[in-house]
């Protein structure tokens, strides 16, 4: 079980949290992986910076995730540790 926390804070937002939070809802539906992933919003994780949203997977914070980058990320943290290929 992967669980999967997207910084919803003032900062985060306005790089594209909202955006973010839509991507991972559509690529894990359409990976069907409601069974596997839980996704929930996060104030502040405390690891703002200039680009891109915080994202917390499970105990690991990934800082500066940019929307441009989603397929890319969402492959290498959350289909390839669960044992998925992308279509």
């Amino acid at each position: 079980m992967l669980f999967i926390f997207v910084c919803i804070g003032s900062s985060c937002h306005l790089k594209g949290s909202y955006e973010m939070v839509q991507k991972f809802e559509a690529a894990i539906a359409r990976y069907k992986l409601q069974d596997e992933v839980v996704l929930a919003g996060s104030f502040c994780l405390g690891r703002c910076n200039r680009r891109g949203v915080t994202v917390k997977i499970n105990d690991d914070v990934y800082e500066g995730v940019q929307v441009e980058a989603f397929d890319d990320f969402f492959k290498e943290h959350v289909l390839t540790p669960l044992g998925r290929k992308a279509e």
